[in-house]
């Protein structure tokens, strides 16, 4: 994979960056330290640097040494997710609880990379906005910096972002339309009866109820008129059941 030289040389501290951030993961609206982090590296390179916008977010802003010209914005996303890495890695993380297991600390690495290789070379004419979002992952980290008025401040012609994913190294892939899905949370509770196991017709046992809900759901995408559309395709997945204390079955 060839890189431009200005960001080839930042490969050694991009690595150091990713790997500081990815030791220490904060959940949405908690990232203090890494929005200091973004902060104080924008700070350094002499990029004007707004901070707590959407509470945690953090927005750089570059101008060309061209004059007057379009508007950018790049964006990434900071937080972590809230799950335990089992990695023996020695940038593991080190908060219990907290893990960067969705690569934002990828995605901001790259971001500072780019805020870093454009202030090295700065022939370009109009402005740069580095769009650092707080609270991706469900917590409405866009919305917050949406309603604290990021494009007023920071007005933007385009937008550009990206996400990783399983594909070779030096490969993207870029194509007109939907990219991204949207989520949606839900919880079913299904509730059951106790009774004598040699009596099951006097009882209701949660666990068969569950599992064909569970099976209809997961058969719900093939049904959908969607599915003629691959890139609007729907997915439905289900997280593990989590059963309530049960009620006392009596066995022989």
């Amino acid at each position: 994979m060839k890189l431009d030289p200005s960001v080839q040389q930042l490969e050694t501290e991009m690595t150091a960056w990713r790997r500081h951030l990815h030791a220490n993961p904060e959940l949405g609206f908690e990232e203090f330290e890494t929005a200091r982090f973004v902060a104080d590296k924008l700070r350094a390179w002499g990029i004007e640097t707004t901070e707590g916008v959407g509470r945690t977010g953090v927005v750089g802003t570059l101008r060309g040494r061209l004059g007057a010209g379009r508007s950018l914005g790049i964006r990434a996303d900071m937080d972590a997710l809230p799950m335990t890495e089992a990695r023996p890695l020695a940038h593991a993380s080190r908060t219990p609880g907290r893990m960067h297991g969705c690569g934002h600390d990828g995605h901001t690495t790259m971001l500072l990379g780019a805020a870093s290789a454009l202030v090295r070379s700065p022939d370009f004419a109009g402005t740069v906005h580095f769009i650092f979002q707080p609270a991706e992952e469900g917590r409405g980290g866009a919305l917050a910096m949406l309603n604290e008025g990021l494009f007023e401040r920071f007005p933007c012609d385009e937008v550009y972002a990206l996400h990783n994913c399983e594909r070779p190294l030096g490969e993207i892939a870029v194509h007109r339309g939907t990219v991204a899905a949207a989520a949606d949370r839900f919880e079913i509770v299904v509730h059951g009866r106790g009774g004598h196991a040699a009596m099951p017709h006097l009882a209701i046992n949660p666990l068969p109820i569950a599992a064909r809900i569970l099976l209809a759901i997961e058969a719900l995408p093939a049904a959908s008129p969607m599915c003629i559309l691959p890139q609007s395709s729907p997915l439905a997945a289900c997280a593990p059941a989590k059963p309530s204390t049960p009620s006392p079955i009596r066995r022989f």
